[in-house]
């Protein structure tokens, strides 16, 4: 039986960290061994907040980062395919074709390109952001994934691709899969700083590659009850920032609810409950950093990776381009003039012999 298919992945802005291995990298390495995985570095999907030269300069190496981590959380290139978003060319004319199949309004109703264009210091919204659903839906089409596992933050994002897919079957034909959304089981990571959720740009993250001590270093100065001026006042457990940490990637459950029992009584200090995070993190994330130390080692291999995978890649997408311009009559527009075209010549050619 032929197994369904995965697309997901991230855009290369920097190393990875604790929030995207909840929302997705669990997943993806659990998933691996049961689906047939596509894993996309979207460079071209940088571009919407970061269209700057010295952004694009970086690419490169935030590319092989974000492989290395991909490797080291136990992602095998020899069961999924990574690829180069920008290296398959097929993606920016599946696009094009979207873009005509939905509306500025229904894109404008999306709130996390807001979001995102506030994040990034943009007032006015770029056409490339708006558009970066359509894009999106490409990118998940060009494989034909049936599942697109993502943060909660991006389920609207997918609903785009679902209903571009059930807009090009309705009027060319069934072509396309409408791939269904899974959802991280624990959803977005806040941020060290309790705020917002984890990320670079706002200094809130712990990476996976963070040696040890930066860990301890990040873990202490974490947000928690700003109530609580002293170990003896009782604590709030939830919403705190402390205790998601202690139950996304702390083993010892016995442990976690006893550090919770003993908080909400004012009987556990702010810096145990720390120093016993910093310890289930460290335990959690030193795996990943052997890994990760050894593959940075093997000269070469992240780049060896990402272009065996994008040549993989090619294929798919040309399969699939080929499939949507049939089903849209596309291909044979070009087929009957450059038909017409070659018989003229011949004509010539053999009148004027």
């Amino acid at each position: 039986m032929e197994r369904k298919r995965i697309l997901t992945g991230d855009r290369p802005t920097g190393k990875l960290h604790l929030g995207h291995y909840v929302g997705s990298l669990a997943n993806r390495v659990r998933l691996q061994d049961q689906y047939e995985c596509f894993f996309i570095v979207a460079d071209l999907h940088t571009l919407t907040t970061k269209p700057e030269k010295e952004n694009i300069e970086l690419l490169a190496d935030n590319v092989r980062s974000a492989v290395l981590d991909y490797l080291a959380c136990g992602i095998d290139p020899a069961k999924s395919v990574i690829y180069l978003q920008s290296a398959v060319p097929e993606v920016i004319e599946l696009s094009l074709y979207f873009q005509n199949l939905v509306t500025v309004p229904r894109l404008s109703r999306i709130p996390s390109l807001k979001e995102m264009a506030q994040g990034a210091g943009i007032e006015e919204m770029p056409l490339g952001l708006l558009a970066y659903p359509v894009l999106q839906a490409a990118d998940i089409l060009l494989p034909r994934a049936h599942l697109v596992p993502v943060g909660k933050d991006n389920v609207a994002h997918v609903e785009i691709t679902r209903e571009l897919a059930r807009r090009f079957n309705f009027l060319y034909g069934e072509t396309l899969p409408v791939p269904d959304v899974m959802v991280s089981e624990y959803g977005s990571l806040v941020g060290t700083d309790g705020n917002a959720k984890m990320s670079k740009s706002l200094n809130n993250a712990i990476f996976l590659s963070d040696d040890a001590r930066t860990v301890e270093k990040r873990v202490m100065s974490m947000y928690t009850d700003p109530k609580r001026t002293s170990a003896d006042i009782p604590g709030t457990v939830e919403g705190n920032p402390v205790f998601q940490y202690h139950d996304a990637f702390n083993p010892d459950k016995a442990m976690v609810e006893d550090l919770k029992t003993r908080y909400r009584a004012g009987k556990v200090g702010d810096v145990e409950v720390k120093q016993k995070l910093a310890a289930a993190l460290n335990a959690f994330l030193d795996p990943i950093r052997e890994r990760r130390a050894r593959y940075e080692g093997q000269s070469g291999l992240a780049d060896e990776v990402i272009y065996d995978g994008t040549m993989r890649m090619r294929e798919e997408a040309r399969a699939t381009l080929s499939a949507v311009r049939k089903a849209m009559g596309m291909a044979a527009v070009w087929n009957r003039i450059s038909r017409k075209a070659e018989e003229l010549k011949k004509k010539r050619d053999k009148a004027g012999s």
